[in-house]
């Protein structure tokens, strides 16, 4: 007996049980887009799902326009093995790339690692067109940024917001952020201003959403989340203890790592930069370090494997280097002073990256090439 049953034959019923327990918003694109009795069965999202760039109250100054704008991280692969995406992917491999929302402007193309713009010759940031049947697109991870009228908000350092399914309503939404200080804010949507979580103290280095909940981390390594109704930080990590100057907080393969962040003792400057002392300076070398839920310790952590770390401005994240164009296994990818570099745990190298890895170079400085990274 055959054991294959024709997906067009499912109860008419389903079709919204199915769309509606996907969760980003490219899936409900490609579920929607497989015939009509699926882009039927669910709409696009919920008429008051959150939309962005969106207005929020300024983390300091509350007179001023701030806007919290969403990035998403795709991984975009060729479906028939062979690129299509030349000159910015001249390979089999997937290409990794950021893109931004606007509600009156077309979709912006950022780097996932420094989230600068990739422009064409001209200046302007157009998006590159593609047919998605062409392509597997999945969703790696999102990012958010603040932003006042006309630049980009100094006042906080991170900030990320929950949920950001097209099935929750924009009065579900909430966000958390750390301020340059090392506060840490809280905001609920409609809040005409943010919350400060545990007041009174000033050592927060990294938030991240991880299994639909807050998760921060403090200079010490300590990891805590953050009970929403309470406004409580509920202790969920012994202390890391680890003694570099910045601790980023990040999710791999369902697990939980803090990367310690060493500046070197007197970091050089470039001539034209014009920021605080402490603030990207150069990195002298990374250590990394896994929690083991089960038994409540630190791991230390000596080889990613093929895994490689990104440590972007906005957001942080793990990746399949080996699936990747330009990225190596075993390796974190960063910005300092000196722009964006790839450190190796391998030798504890440290290189210089002119181009997001996903991008030919060689290509790019071509009198032929239509696209460029912006400065």
């Amino acid at each position: 007996m055959d054991g294959k049953v024709d997906w067009s034959e499912l109860p008419i019923e389903l079709w919204p049980k199915i769309g509606k327990s996907l969760e980003n918003h490219i899936d409900v694109v490609r579920f929607r887009s497989v015939c009509e009795s699926c882009r039927s069965s669910i709409p696009p999202s919920l008429p008051n799902s959150p939309s962005f760039p969106m207005e929020i109250p300024h983390p300091i100054n509350q007179s001023r326009d701030t806007f919290l704008k969403r990035a998403t991280v795709y991984v975009i692969e060729p479906s028939d093995g062979a690129s299509k995406l030349e000159p910015l992917a001249p390979s089999s491999k997937g290409w990794l790339i950021k893109v931004e929302e606007s509600r009156n402007h077309p979709l912006t193309l950022l780097s996932p690692i420094s989230d600068r713009k990739i422009m064409y010759p001209d200046g302007t940031s157009s998006p590159m067109l593609w047919n998605l049947l062409d392509y597997r697109v999945n969703e790696l991870c999102k990012s958010y940024s603040i932003h006042c009228r006309g630049r980009f908000s100094s006042a906080v350092s991170k900030v990320v917001f929950f949920p950001n399914s097209p099935w929750f309503g924009a009065e579900e939404s909430v966000a958390c952020c750390i301020f340059l200080e090392g506060k840490l804010g809280f905001m609920k949507y409609g809040d005409d201003k943010w919350t400060l979580v545990d007041d009174k103290n000033f050592f927060y280095d990294d938030v991240i959403v991880f299994k639909g909940q807050f998760y921060v981390t403090d200079k010490w390594g300590t990891i805590s989340w953050v009970d929403t109704s309470s406004l409580k930080l509920v202790q969920f990590s012994p202390p890391l203890c680890g003694f570099g100057n910045k601790k980023h907080l990040l999710e791999s393969c369902g697990s939980l790592y803090v990367v310690d962040r060493f500046f070197e003792s007197e970091p050089p400057r470039r001539r034209n930069y014009l920021g605080p002392a402490n603030r990207d300076a150069a990195v002298e070398y990374f250590k990394v370090h896994k929690l083991d839920e089960e038994w409540g310790t630190w791991v230390d952590v000596k080889n990613l494997g093929d895994r490689a770390f990104v440590l972007g401005n906005s957001c942080s994240f793990s990746v399949k280097a080996n699936e990747l164009t330009g990225y190596q296994g075993n390796c974190i990818y960063f910005t300092d002073i000196f722009d964006v570099r790839v450190y190796n745990l391998d030798d504890r190298s440290i290189v210089a990256i002119d181009f997001d890895p996903c991008i030919d170079k060689s290509t790019m400085c071509s009198k032929n090439s239509w696209v460029r990274v912006g400065i």
